[in-house]
């Protein structure tokens, strides 16, 4: 009896062992370190002099960090001042945006009501709108209703949001709809559904909108520079602007210092909000 021997079977080609995406941490560092090599050096040139801002070549480091230009800054212009009209119009303008996005987020979802994707369409361009373009429509009413130095001149125009209503909008599609089906059977009426159902189950949605609506009141430059000439009235951004014309020379040690005093709430707020704007962001991205 003979017996065959069997072939050896072929040995599989092992796979290539994973190399790092070297390209992609590269252009991660570098966007990384674009975006914040000048929040370093606008906090390092803070604590600078004059003579050491312009020394070459480039001194990062400060020989001091005694806060002298803080000082110079705080004592120069009003800044407590500044900080209580841009919170006020930052809270108040923000807390609008939303409120006024959620409820009509949740009509053109929720509510039936003819045309509401016309509607819809209406806040998509809305969207492409240069905000540049309406300035000047918009500054002409506030002067015809005597709102100059206002603080309703200096939120008022500002409250309708196309970003705020649309992402609201696609995030609302996401929900179930047999939670809102069972709440109407209950007697639920669309303001204790919007409040007792929609808000608490959209906190990403409301994180993300909410830090968007803060940081563009907080950073609005252009709007409450033009309906803002009393310093009185300004916002900490437009204020910075006395900081250039101290002595006619401008001190860049202390205008990075008045700068660093306007960006840290922000920073704050973000630090805050973080965990909850990226799912915030992309809740419904696909929903049609």
């Amino acid at each position: 009896m003979s017996s065959a021997t069997a072939a050896p079977a072929p040995a599989q080609p092992r796979p290539p062992a994973a190399r790092p995406a070297v390209g992609g941490y590269l252009t991660l560092l570098l966007a990384v370190a674009v975006m914040v090599l000048p929040l370093v050096w606008m906090v390092l040139a803070s604590f600078k002099g004059m003579d050491e801002i312009y020394r070459l070549p480039i001194q990062w480091l400060p020989e001091s960090l005694a806060p002298t230009n803080y000082a110079t800054a705080t004592q120069t212009v009003p800044f407590g001042s500044f900080f209580v009209n841009s919170a006020i119009a930052t809270v108040v303008g923000a807390g609008l945006k939303m409120l006024l996005g959620l409820m009509t987020a949740y009509a053109l979802v929720f509510v039936d009501i003819p045309f509401r994707r016309f509607f819809f369409y209406v806040v998509v361009c809305a969207l492409l709108v240069p905000q540049q373009i309406v300035l000047i429509p918009n500054y002409a009413l506030v002067a015809q209703l005597g709102w100059l130095n206002t603080y309703q001149g200096l939120i008022m125009p500002g409250l309708a949001s196309a970003f705020g209503t649309f992402l609201f909008r696609q995030h609302f599609l996401t929900l179930p709809r047999s939670i809102l089906e069972a709440a109407e059977i209950d007697g639920a009426g669309h303001w204790r559904r919007l409040w007792r159902f929609v808000v608490p189950l959209s906190g990403p949605t409301i994180a993300a909108v909410g830090l968007v609506s803060i940081v563009t009141e907080w950073n609005d430059y252009l709007w409450p520079l033009l309906v803002i000439d009393r310093p009185e009235m300004m916002t900490l951004p437009v204020g910075l602007t006395l900081l250039m014309n101290f002595d006619g020379v401008p001190d860049w040690g202390v205008i990075m210092a008045g700068t660093v005093l306007v960006t840290v709430p922000v920073l704050a707020v973000f630090f805050l909000l973080q965990r909850r704007i990226v799912a915030g962001l992309v809740t419904g991205a696909v929903t049609g």
